[in-house]
């Protein structure tokens, strides 16, 4: 008899944990408005009341990705706004007004550490990092490092931002609005 009643705790707990996890979806990244879609990024583009068209999809090297009755769309150096307005359109050809939703699951990026680190170089990530993240991957400050004199150089169109920060500061617990996410293509210099 405890074994049967073992048995059946084990079985609701079970079927507990099985509906909680349907319940919470793969999480979304928060990313900002003009957030640009880079290849290696990973889309989930959903049609509402259609469960055939609810994938998650990669964004190829070549920038595109694939999607039923939308075929190949160039989302590389799109917005996700851009992506759901072109998948829009081309499922009104199929749907009636469509409402389309497309939200980024993962990320990948490039991101550049140059200077006096112990490893400079390109990093591939898979995600968004902070610009205390990009030093360790470069192996860290090396010893002629200028601790205070690191600046993040961001490209926008033909116009480049060099934003300043400070090691020393951040890694005492200071001036945090410092260690910002970087973007693709951001490069990080050590002095």
């Amino acid at each position: 008899m405890y074994r049967q009643l073992f048995t059946l705790i084990v079985l609701f707990i079970a079927a507990g944990s099985v509906s909680a996890d349907a319940a919470n979806p793969t999480p979304l990244l928060q990313m900002p408005q003009d957030y640009r879609i880079v290849p290696g990024d990973v889309l989930e583009i959903s049609v509402w009341r259609e469960e055939g068209l609810t994938k998650q999809v990669l964004v190829r090297a070549d920038g595109g990705l694939s999607f039923p009755l939308v075929g190949d769309l160039a989302a590389g150096g799109l917005t996700v706004e851009d992506v759901r307005a072109t998948v829009t359109e081309r499922l009104s050809e199929y749907l009636a007004d469509p409402v389309v939703s497309v939200s980024v699951i993962t990320t990948s990026q490039k991101i550049y550490v140059v200077g006096k680190v112990n490893k400079p170089g390109e990093f591939v990530t898979p995600g968004r990092v902070t610009v205390m993240h990009a030093l360790a991957l470069a192996g860290g400050l090396n010893p002629f490092a200028d601790r205070d004199d690191i600046t993040i150089l961001r490209q926008r169109g033909d116009q480049t931002t060099p934003l300043p920060f400070d090691y020393d500061a951040v890694a005492a617990g200071e001036d945090l609005e410092q260690n910002i996410l970087l973007m693709n293509g951001d490069v990080v210099v050590v002095r």
